[in-house]
């Protein structure tokens, strides 16, 4: 009985966790190239369930009698959330009319599991990635995202543009003061390598031998930037309102287990186990 406990608490923390995940997603349903976590759950080993020492049958010799063990059947101990993994598909692009908003557009990418991104510097001075082009131009001229990340060129330097008077083409170059400077655009072929960090940021955390490079020197991949306008949110919102209630009321389920075998356990303690 005290399995069935533990299985019904492990269904209501996996869901629990479900809802935040969700939650996240739809606080998140507007900001621009915002990728939505998908939460995966797991099952716990399964327990083969025996009765011990059910039959005896005789042996062959006569006599002596021999235990059998029944099989009962399998019992599941419950489910976790695994891991959640960001859906990387392309958001919608919209028009805001802002020269300092760009929407980075997938072209050709020659593996399935491959993406496109912006490459800025972290707060530790380390490269991030983002799919998130409301950028913005700080008070020395620089080109940053709207969390103060430097924008990096293709060669991983900030990118100075003097003000906001400036051109993008759709190659990813950006022109201003008579300048043109590549913007850098890095690709990888396995987006499950991408880890989020924060501020709509990702960091590359693959294994050794791998790495992002720089999708214009990349075998076959194509992109375009769209100046004035954004990559919206991948999030859709009315398919993750009917996920949250489904997940609200999966845990209201198992809470109603849980209170049965609670029930039953006051039963087998108060009254079964009376001494008269």
């Amino acid at each position: 009985m005290l399995r069935g406990f533990y299985s019904a608490a492990s269904g209501m923390l996996a869901q629990q966790r479900q809802q935040e995940a969700l939650s996240n997603n739809l606080a998140n349903s507007t900001t621009p190239g915002y990728k939505a976590d998908q939460s995966t759950m797991r099952a716990f080993p399964e327990l083969l369930m025996q009765k011990m020492g059910s039959k005896e049958i005789p042996t062959q010799s006569g006599g002596l009698k021999l235990p059998v063990n029944q099989d009962i059947g399998s019992m599941n101990t419950g489910v976790y959330v695994q891991e959640e993994i960001p859906d990387f598909a392309q958001g919608d692009i919209r028009e805001t009319g802002i020269l300092s908003d760009m929407a980075l557009v997938n072209g050709n990418l020659p593996d399935e599991a491959g993406g496109l991104f912006f490459t800025v510097q972290g707060t530790d001075g380390e490269q991030r990635y983002t799919r998130n082009g409301n950028f913005t131009v700080d008070g020395q001229g620089f080109l940053t995202t709207q969390s103060g990340n430097y924008v990096l060129d293709s060669t991983g330097n900030s990118i100075q543009t003097g003000g906001m008077d400036f051109n993008v083409t759709e190659d990813g170059v950006l022109e201003a003061g008579g300048q043109a400077t590549p913007l850098g655009i890095t690709y990888t072929d396995d987006v499950n390598q991408m880890v989020k960090d924060g501020g709509n940021l990702f960091r590359f955390e693959g294994e050794e031998g791998q790495a992002v490079v720089n999708a214009r020197a990349a075998d076959g991949v194509t992109f375009s930037i769209q100046q004035n306008f954004l990559e919206r949110s991948n999030v859709d919102t009315s398919q993750t309102m009917v996920e949250m209630m489904n997940s609200y009321r999966l845990f209201e389920t198992n809470q109603k287990v849980l209170k049965a075998y609670d029930q039953s356990m006051d039963k087998a303690v108060n009254e079964i186990a009376r001494v008269r």
